[in-house]
């Protein structure tokens, strides 16, 4: 997928509704800066949770990782901030599958402040399925994968290219 620019045009014509909402919460003045806007860390806790909370909607989550004893670790990060977040703002996280193979698979959080839409941060991921005995990469089982090619195939209907970084592929 080719990367597009972020631009305030983009924000308004993209209907994330398409996309699993997988997470929602209210900024909070405890999420603040000095600067009065939501600090960078909060952005990274949310999507953390977000990615937490879209596991769990196909059993890949916290009872998968502890009853199966294999895991999953992220290996990259890339996260952009669009428009601040204030007190008071509720925000949004929808999530887009892009990719896989049998052990790694690639994702992308959107998160929109709710009152008017915008786009105010995205945070693409690369994951890795963990052996969690060696601690090392392994194939995730069928349902999962099948799922993730489910999703993939889904997301890739959607008339819109997702807003990628570049740095993260999966071959």
């Amino acid at each position: 997928m080719e990367a597009e620019p972020h631009e305030s045009a983009y924000n308004r014509c993209v209907d994330f509704a398409d996309l699993p909402l997988t997470f929602q919460a209210a900024v909070e003045a405890r999420h603040l800066d000095h600067l009065d806007h939501m600090n960078v860390m909060w952005y990274t806790h949310f999507f953390d949770l977000a990615t937490w909370a879209w596991y769990e909607t196909f059993d890949f989550g916290k009872s998968y990782h502890h009853e199966s004893g294999f895991g999953s670790f992220a290996l990259e990060a890339h996260t952009r901030y669009l428009a601040e977040l204030r007190a008071g703002d509720q925000l949004h996280i929808y999530t887009r599958m892009l990719a896989r193979n049998a052990k790694l698979f690639h994702y992308v959080h959107f998160m929109q402040r709710a009152a008017d839409g915008e786009l105010a941060a995205t945070c693409e991921l690369l994951g890795v399925h963990v052996d969690m005995t060696t601690r090392r990469s392994a194939p995730m089982p069928q349902r999962i994968a099948a799922y993730f090619d489910h999703l993939i195939a889904e997301h890739k209907q959607l008339d819109w290219n997702a807003p990628l970084s570049g740095s993260i592929r999966i071959k």
